[in-house]
């Protein structure tokens, strides 16, 4: 059977451990991404076997009928609403979901909290031109000595999301000295004021008494936009708001007009809208504003965690012994 794999940016996937386990099957990586229906189609005309990097690359419906040729489809982490899984079980392509992991996420947020916190980006940007102890972050509109950068002991983390990841985020926050507040659903919040932390008493208190907030939903349809312009508005000029999720689970164009509007004062994201963000974004060219290209999950550790579950899944559906399937009615659609 033909192996794809896509959107290895790195060129990693050759070079893992687990990569032996595919020894015996031909087998393409690419390292660039497409997105036209036409290019990915082209690509992956003489797929057996598709492997997802994650969310990177969408399979609808119009794909998964230019491809008569597709039999599985092995997602790395959890199969999400990047693949239409109807139109999959229609045309009998089987639908495999890997495993999750949620250290890599979590250590990636608070990074970019310590980082925002003390201006680290810009303190090394500034250094590398010559700027001693200038973080740049001097607008009349930011609040006085922003660009000094602050200590996270004494101040509050404000945490929406109370699963796997939101859960080590409240750890390293309690062992920074913070006061860790989580909102998120009544469930959530139970969970966590069982665990020593405060549940937010509103969501607009939430917003307002958060010195750090960082997001951590899962993205469907309810959750999408569930970030508004109201809520960002009404964080401290000195706030930092942090996504490590997804870029859809805030509304369209509310975090650049809210970092404009200097409410919250700062921003670290790791996700973007339309990836690879293009270099002009609007995102990139807010000097109060961290941006990193979605490594939150990219590293050696979660890679070979990832890729090793998901070649599992390829080579057990080789052997006629298809292992998690997500859509096992595809599994009675001859091809």
């Amino acid at each position: 059977m033909n192996i794809v794999i896509l959107d290895d940016y790195q060129d990693a996937v050759r070079k893992l451990d687990c990569a032996a386990k595919l020894e015996q099957f031909p087998a393409k990586v690419y390292t660039n991404t497409v997105k036209g229906i036409g290019q990915l189609s082209v690509r992956l005309k003489d797929a057996d076997v598709i492997v997802l990097n994650r969310d990177r690359t969408e399979i609808n419906r119009a794909l998964v009928e230019k491809l008569p040729k597709l039999k599985l489809i092995a997602q790395t982490g959890k199969v999400g609403n990047h693949i239409d899984l109807a139109a999959c079980t229609e045309r009998g392509v089987a639908v495999a979901e890997g495993v999750g992991a949620p250290v890599a996420p979590a250590e990636l947020t608070w990074a970019l909290i310590m980082a925002a916190s003390r201006r680290l980006p810009q303190y090394i940007s500034n250094l590398k031109h010559g700027a001693w102890q200038q973080s740049g972050l001097k607008s009349s509109a930011m609040p006085a000595n922003f660009g000094l950068g602050t200590v996270l002991r004494g101040k509050t983390l404000g945490i929406w999301g109370y699963g796997k990841i939101g859960q080590l985020v409240a750890g390293y926050g309690k062992a920074f000295g913070m006061t860790v507040k989580v909102w998120g659903s009544d469930e959530s919040r139970v969970r966590a004021a069982r665990d020593g932390y405060e549940a937010a008493t509103s969501r607009e208190a939430f917003f307002e008494e958060s010195d750090v907030l960082t997001v951590h939903l899962r993205l469907n349809d309810t959750t999408t936009g569930i970030v508004t312009s109201d809520d960002l508005g009404r964080m401290k000029p000195t706030a930092l708001f942090v996504n490590t999720s997804r870029a859809e689970l805030i509304e369209t164009n509310a975090l650049i007009s809210a970092l404009n509007r200097g409410r919250p004062g700062l921003a670290a994201v790791d996700v973007f809208e339309s990836e690879p963000i293009l270099q002009g974004s609007a995102l990139l060219r807010l000097e109060n504003c961290i941006c990193t290209p979605h490594i939150g999950y990219v590293e050696k550790d979660s890679y070979e965690l990832y890729f090793g579950a998901a070649f599992d899944n390829v080579v057990n559906f080789i052997k006629g012994t298809p292992t998690n399937i997500v859509n096992p009615g595809a599994l009675q659609v001859r091809r």
